[in-house]
């Protein structure tokens, strides 16, 4: 990935797609933790992964450029992964599916709202 490309949502979603596509995904421990805990398989995470588009992107964290995105699983079932953006392989960072409060909509934060 060229300097500064990291940055653009659009080339980040081609390239975590093409990762995907190859089956390049690695899990952190946190990762697999929630994933279990939040009862997401691999098919899920690798489906959610191809339709996928950034919410946030973090190029300066601390450790490595990395983005939040959400992705659409075949069930129809939303997810948020943070994950790495300018590695070879994709290291999922965490994965759950976004819920009220923290979520309205899986592409909308919550806040103060009424239920």
């Amino acid at each position: 990935m060229a300097e500064g490309d990291y940055r653009d949502s659009e080339r980040i979603v081609e390239r975590l797609r093409e990762q995907a596509e190859k089956d390049n995904i690695r899990l952190t421990v946190h990762g697999q933790t929630e994933m279990v805990a939040e009862n997401i398989s691999y098919a899920a995470l690798r489906e959610a992964l191809l339709e996928s588009q950034v919410i946030e992107s973090y190029p300066d964290h601390q450790r490595g450029a990395c983005c939040l995105i959400c992705g659409r699983a075949r069930s129809g079932r939303y997810l948020h992964l943070v994950c790495t953006t300018t590695l070879e392989v994709i290291v999922v960072i965490t994965v759950y599916e976004p819920k009220l409060p923290k979520w309205v909509t899986p592409f909308q934060r919550g806040g103060k709202h009424e239920m």
